[in-house]
């Protein structure tokens, strides 16, 4: 599943640098890279409670091929249009479609992840799986600008994130992939709140979820707007092999940071890593914002790579390490919202800011904000109150409610 998952990540982040960079060279606009970014991501805000609830409901392995086959789709499509340099609101409806497979998909495969290991080393494999990802981020920036050279074009780009779907495709045939334990229901409307009602029996799933929200929301928006901070920070043109560098030291930043929670710091409480992931966060993105040449882009966006994604897989191993199985498909829907889906509102409300003022401002208010979330995200403080003690069951009499269901149960 790893190396199928990686291979096909690979293409998706080929495509991730290509496409936003194609529709910057076109139209010279933040705000419609904004909006081609909300095409892929805005799903996750409608679509991924559904998506949860069936995750917990039906075999999570014919549901995750039949929304991978639907992303191949989709992507395929892009080619022709950009070949032929289609309308922009065509390459936006068919980034759409592959956006809706993926908010369907996204519930499931992260709820499918911790059924393939043991409980005890669940650190381990959210870190690998967050390297995984943060990994083809790095080597799908260096393959784009050594095929560019070689003359490959944005339609083949396409082409070939296309074909990597097939080797996670492959991956999910080949294995068992365990489903949910069966347990009642309810139904109709409650069935899609029920993912609400379980964060908000625990106070830790809550905070988490809230904090992630913000962070989406104010500090994160810069993710896909790269391109136009790049020009306008930095004058990196984004069709340049210096853009496809710049972004592929920030992706090794963000590999190293998702790789260091399960590997330098396994033994560490992922709570205080939370709190240092935020306030590195908040200096290197200062660091970024201030930066006026290449050289200092490069230095700060890789600790800025490493704060990003070392303080999300944190957060998530928290977060996992205090669900059930039959829980995580709606409560992973609601990360998803938060991560992936309130990005989008950001950038579609900062991307007309960068076009106005520039991005100086924009990334020195997210700094500012995970400046913030760094005396706010006291999981510490909450396990405190509520009696909770992190490796088991230690609760406080009177407390325990909230996480006899949820909580964290020795030997599952």
């Amino acid at each position: 599943m790893w190396i199928g998952s990686f291979a096909s990540n690979i293409g998706t982040w080929m495509q991730n640098v290509v496409l936003p960079a194609y529709i910057y060279q076109r139209t010279g606009k933040a705000s419609v890279v904004a909006l081609l970014v909300f095409a892929q991501l805005g799903p996750l805000l409608i679509l991924a409670i559904p998506g949860g609830v069936i995750a917990d409901r039906f075999d999570r392995r014919k549901w995750l091929i039949a929304m991978q086959s639907i992303q191949l789709v989709f992507s395929a499509a892009l080619a022709p249009l950009a070949a032929h340099n289609a309308a922009i609101w065509a390459l936006f409806i068919v980034q759409m479609g592959v956006g809706i497979g993926n908010a369907l998909n996204a519930p499931a495969w992260a709820a499918a992840l911790p059924t393939l290991v043991n409980r005890q080393d669940l650190p381990g494999a959210i870190s690998l799986n967050s390297t995984n990802i943060n990994g083809s981020r790095v080597v799908g920036p260096i393959i784009v600008a050594g095929l560019s050279v070689l003359g490959c074009t944005t339609a083949q780009f396409f082409l070939i994130n296309a074909v990597t779907y097939l080797f996670v495709i492959g991956a999910l045939l080949r294995i068992h992939l365990p489903n949910p334990t069966a347990v009642p229901h309810e139904a109709g409307r409650r069935l899609l709140t029920s993912g609400i009602r379980l964060v908000r029996a625990n106070p830790v799933a809550s905070r988490i979820l809230s904090v992630l929200t913000i962070f989406s929301l104010f500090s994160l928006p810069y993710v896909g707007l790269f391109p136009a901070i790049a020009r306008l920070n930095f004058g990196i043109v984004e069709k340049s092999p210096q853009y496809n560098w710049l972004y592929a030291t920030w992706g090794f930043g963000a590999c190293l940071g998702a790789l260091a929670v399960g590997t330098v710091f396994v033994d560490w409480d992922k709570r205080r890593l939370i709190r240092l992931g935020f306030a590195l966060f908040a200096v290197s993105m200062t660091a970024f914002a201030l930066a006026r040449e290449p050289i200092g882009a490069f230095v700060s966006g890789f600790f800025l790579g490493i704060a990003y994604f070392g303080t999300t897989t944190s957060m998530l191993t928290v977060l996992q390490s205090r669900l059930h199985d039959n829980e995580r498909g709606r409560v992973m829907s609601l990360w998803f919202m938060a991560f992936g889906g309130t990005v989008t509102i950001g950038l579609l409300i900062f991307g007309p800011v960068v076009d106005a003022i520039g991005a100086r401002w924009v990334l020195l208010g997210g700094a500012a904000c995970a400046g913030f979330l760094w005396w706010w995200c006291d999981v510490a403080k909450i396990d405190a109150s509520t009696g909770y003690q992190e490796g088991g069951e230690s609760f406080e009499p009177g407390n325990a409610a909230p996480f006899d269901e949820y909580g964290v149960v020795a030997g599952e």
